[in-house]
């Protein structure tokens, strides 16, 4: 089953799960992965990887001694991900990633690259994975995600001390891409 039939299915049985119908473009991919210093990160999480169009970049592109892992909360993409990258640890709820955190011994990430479709959870959960994102988020770090509107740009804005938004046309939507820190870089 292609990639887009498999989105395209899993849209219309999980709306409030999964954000597109079509896996993110290469070019919204490129400008995802912009934001992360590659030489420097040691700890990198990728949030709603689906079937791993991100993820395969975030494998080439990291240090050889970083540690990687993704979290995925539907089964099939997990069973996607574990095949088409063995070895990949897959974990499945993003508010829980404090925990995931302590069980790789680490205590904060350099990186954070998502794909949630923030504007369909329900608020609660929205806040949660928001909030364990801040605490998991090394003052240094970045943390990256795209949107398809600009809903999210207040909610990211009250939490971040910078927010830059970036928009990507070639993408099925076009994307709004957030770069978002902890502590605005000096210029």
């Amino acid at each position: 089953m292609t990639d887009f039939i498999l989105f395209l299915r899993r849209f219309v049985s999980q709306p409030n799960q999964v954000g597109s119908v079509i896996p993110s473009s290469r070019f919204l991919c490129k400008r995802m992965m912009e934001a992360v210093k590659w030489d420097e990160a040691r700890a990198i999480v990728e949030l709603g990887p689906g079937t791993g169009v991100f993820t395969k970049d975030i494998l080439q592109k990291k240090r050889p001694d970083a540690t990687f892992f993704v979290i995925e909360r539907d089964a099939e993409f997990q069973e996607i991900l574990r095949s088409r990258f063995p070895g990949l640890i897959v974990e499945d709820e993003a508010q829980k990633l404090r925990d995931y955190l302590q069980e790789q011994g680490l205590a904060k990430v350099d990186a954070i690259v998502s794909s949630l479709p923030f504007a369909v959870f329900p608020e609660q959960l929205r806040n949660e994975i928001l909030q364990a994102i801040m605490d998991s988020l090394d003052d240094d770090g970045v943390f990256v995600t795209y949107q398809y509107s600009l809903q999210m740009k207040g909610m990211l804005g009250s939490l971040f001390e910078q927010v830059e938004v970036g928009f990507t046309p070639f993408n099925i939507p076009p994307a709004f891409v957030y770069t978002c820190r902890k502590h605005a870089k000096p210029k």
